[in-house]
């Protein structure tokens, strides 16, 4: 799941270079997944299910603890992220809270649906070598 939460955060970080954002590149695939996510679970579902990876990121990641997730899911505090950590640092803990919500969705929702809803949000991102590791422990078999 890293390894993929890391394509993802690496695409997503060569698409806004020259745009100036300083929104780290993992707060951007959470960002990017919010709409449809919400579409799927509402906000409040969202917010709950990145809330979840918060936590279960947090004790690997302790700085995301300045990180508020506001009702709809949208993310304050992230400027300051910026000032007080490397891009080594951000980048880590990115792909920690990214595999974390990328965890949560196959086993909330399946491997199929998973990937459905990934290829929507990222066309250009090559899905097909994707293997979920341990997927029958996410999807009990019929």
């Amino acid at each position: 799941m890293r390894n993929f939460a890391k394509r993802l955060i690496a695409y997503e970080a060569g698409g806004n270079k020259s745009s100036g954002i300083k929104t780290p590149a993992a707060f951007l695939v959470c960002e990017k997944l919010r709409p449809q996510l919400a579409m799927l679970a509402g906000n409040g579902g969202f917010h709950a299910l990145l809330s979840r990876a918060f936590a279960l990121a947090n004790p690997e990641v302790p700085w995301l603890r300045t990180v508020h997730i506001n009702a709809d899911g949208s993310l304050e505090g992230l400027e300051e992220l910026h000032t007080r950590l490397d891009r080594d640092e951000l980048f880590d803990g990115g792909v920690v809270l990214v595999a974390q919500l990328l965890g949560l969705l196959l086993a909330f929702i399946g491997e199929n649906l998973t990937l459905r809803l990934l290829r929507e949000v990222w066309p250009r991102v090559p899905l097909d070598d994707l293997v979920f590791d341990n997927v029958e422990r996410y999807e009990k078999t019929k």
